[in-house]
């Protein structure tokens, strides 16, 4: 529970959705967008398997969060490198493949898009595309594409549980920015699927639902340190609510948290209860909240309507 957790650089950065770019590519008539595209989709696999390697080799924990996040960058540039030009082939063979099925597009409706789902891609990326497009149906594209996406997808969610605890809204969607980096940092499973762990809630013993493994920052004897921890993991947004708004009922150490009216009061209360080893846990919940991202995005659901006359 103390920040953006030290996971494994994710894929996410170039997203899944060059695949529908693919799709969309296939169906058109454009030489030039479908070569774009599935040269794209050909340094996605790069990375994909870039990040295989790296998972095979001893961890180094001495690179610590910040040190994945730019050998994730890394590798996204060296993907675009080595799948530009002719690339490992991949590209060619989705260009071929997808222009001869043009001619069976018109008789089938969705030829092209049909061809490109029955190629035989590796098990482990076809199994991600369809958890992309499966999981978590109504809680729009994850990760969020920017702050302002990560506040309009959690807040209605947030409003519910600030209700149901009696704290501010705004408390609580900043909590959630810092516990997942404004949702780009949430810890997924073996198959690519998000958790959905917005707080950073561990899965103890007494947990029975599911649960994903990955690395963690932990502030002990003054510093912080690289740990593996198992967390909590959940169907969707709002099943990571509810638990949330549960774990902090149940618990009676958070009891003064609950019991304040204001962003400061209950920060203060979580930190002083121990729900995070971060020093400045609190003080970094408060500057998120009052920050602009969420100052912005509450001044805007509050602005008036103008009435047409």
């Amino acid at each position: 529970m103390n920040g953006v957790p030290a996971t494994a650089a994710s894929l996410d950065a170039m997203d899944l959705r060059q695949l529908q770019s693919l799709r969309t590519a296939a169906r058109a008539d454009d030489p030039q967008a479908l070569r774009k595209s599935a040269q794209q989709f050909e340094a996605l696999f790069t990375q994909m398997m870039l990040k295989s390697m790296r998972d095979a080799l001893p961890g180094d924990s001495s690179l610590g969060s910040q040190g994945e996040f730019y050998q994730g960058m890394y590798d996204q540039q060296l993907s675009l490198s080595l799948s530009s030009g002719k690339g490992m082939g991949l590209a060619d063979l989705l260009v071929q493949q997808l222009t001869q099925s043009r001619s069976a597009a018109a008789a089938s409706g969705d030829g092209a898009a049909q061809s490109l789902r029955q190629l035989s891609l590796p098990a482990s990326l076809s199994s991600r595309a369809t958890t992309r497009s499966n999981v978590g149906a109504d809680d729009g594209a994850w990760p969020p594409r920017d702050a302002q996406d990560f506040i309009d997808q959690i807040r209605p969610h947030a409003e519910k549980a600030a209700k149901a605890l009696g704290v501010p809204a705004r408390a609580i969607m900043a909590q959630a920015a810092l516990e997942t980096g404004w949702g780009q940092h949430i810890s997924r499973d073996a198959a690519g699927k998000p958790s959905y762990n917005l707080f950073g809630i561990k899965a103890s013993r007494g947990w029975s639902g599911e649960r994903v493994s990955t690395q963690t920052q932990e502030f002990r004897d003054g510093a912080f340190s690289t740990e593996r921890a198992d967390f909590r993991a959940y169907d969707s947004l709002a099943a990571s609510f509810d638990d949330y708004v549960s774990f902090l009922q149940d618990n009676p150490r958070y009891l003064d948290a609950l019991r304040a009216d204001t962003v400061q009061g209950f920060a203060h209360g979580l930190q002083k209860a121990g729900y995070a080893t971060d020093p400045q846990y609190a003080g970094k919940i408060v500057d998120l909240a009052y920050g602009r991202n969420i100052s912005d995005a509450l001044a805007q659901q509050n602005a008036p309507t103008q009435q047409s006359l």
